[in-house]
């Protein structure tokens, strides 16, 4: 199961590479995720507004594992979501293990990967 995993996250890593050119990291995937999920383009964003963005991307992740459900927009066209279960504290590792399986998740239900 790890060894799949790993696989997946190596597959979703070399197309977002032969796309972007380079290596992404978890923050940059996480703020294309959240681009994405907005949906009004790509456009310059302020400092508080990237981490907005990547908030979108969090949710939109974690929404599937019973921690937010999805509230509406707003009426500039921003989603919120409520919090429907709390987030255990997780260790640095545990973190990145979590978010590397919603993001692969991610990407094989939107088509990305297989």
């Amino acid at each position: 199961m790890q060894e799949k995993k790993e696989s997946d996250w190596s597959l979703v890593s070399k197309k977002l590479k032969e796309l972007y050119g380079e290596e992404p990291q978890i923050d940059g995937i996480l703020f294309l995720i959240g681009v994405q999920e907005l949906g009004m383009g790509y456009k310059k964003f302020k400092k508080d507004d990237k981490l907005a963005v990547m908030h979108i991307a969090i949710c939109t992740l974690l929404e599937p594992y019973g921690f937010y459900e999805f509230a509406g927009r707003d009426e500039d066209g921003w989603p919120h979501w409520n919090i429907k279960e709390t987030i255990p504290h997780l260790e640095g590792k545990q973190q990145n293990k979590l978010m590397t399986e919603a993001i692969i998740d991610y990407f094989r239900n939107n088509g990305f990967i297989e």
